[in-house]
């Protein structure tokens, strides 16, 4: 009977034996397989970036069937002014380019800016007069001309003119360049009788004397 236990029990024993070392190599074997999926997860997420670069990097080597890139435009070339000549600018009187040619005129006895006076500087002070911009102070007198310019009243109205848009005039006399634009300022603003359809005309455009550039320049 003891012989018969103690067989038993080295069976027994065996048997636990040999099922320890099964539950190891499962265990190993499992180990192993876990391991190696995150290692090949790891090397598919450390590779994701690299090709969704990939595209960026194409489009950054020249090739072909990338989209083609239109070159700069180069900067337009500047216009001659009479600043870029270092000519002076000046004033025609009444707009009459035979006439006297103003060069920061004080205006004392008035100088007119249309042929029919009915639009006169007076007391003029001039805080800038460069080769592209005049600007003063003083009095604009301006002609009603109500019932007619003739017998119209004449109202003096203190204002801040701006000259500007020089042209080159040719003549048989020589080059020179005058104004061709007048802005007005209104401090003290405008009599009744010079407001809506009466205002006289603000920026006005000296059509002669542009005109008279174009003829005379030409070519």
């Amino acid at each position: 009977m003891l012989t018969t236990n103690a067989r038993r029990a080295r069976q027994v024993a065996g048997w636990g034996v040999w099922a320890g070392v099964a539950c190891i190599a499962l265990l190993v074997t499992a180990c192993n397989s876990s391991g190696s999926s995150a290692a090949a997860a790891g090397s598919t997420q450390a590779s994701a970036p690299a090709s969704a670069s990939s595209p960026a990097s194409s489009a950054g080597s020249g090739s072909p069937s990338g989209p083609a890139v239109a070159p700069a435009s180069p900067p337009a070339s500047p216009s001659v002014t009479a600043s870029a000549a270092g000519a002076s600018t000046f004033l025609a009187q009444g707009q009459d380019l035979n006439g006297t040619a103003l060069y920061r005129p004080a205006c004392n006895s008035g100088c007119p800016l249309s042929g029919d006076s009915t639009a006169i500087l007076d007391k003029m002070s001039w805080t800038t007069w460069s080769a592209t911009e005049a600007v003063g102070a003083g009095i604009y007198k301006l002609d009603g001309c109500n019932p007619s310019c003739a017998a119209g009243p004449v109202y003096s109205v203190a204002t801040v003119i701006t000259l500007s848009d020089p042209v080159k005039v040719c003549s048989s006399s020589g080059t020179r360049w005058f104004w061709t634009r007048a802005s007005f300022t209104f401090p003290s603003g405008l009599p009744k009788a010079l407001q809506g359809g009466s205002a006289p005309e603000n920026p006005w455009v000296f059509s002669t004397v542009a005109s008279a550039a174009q003829r005379t320049c030409a070519g």
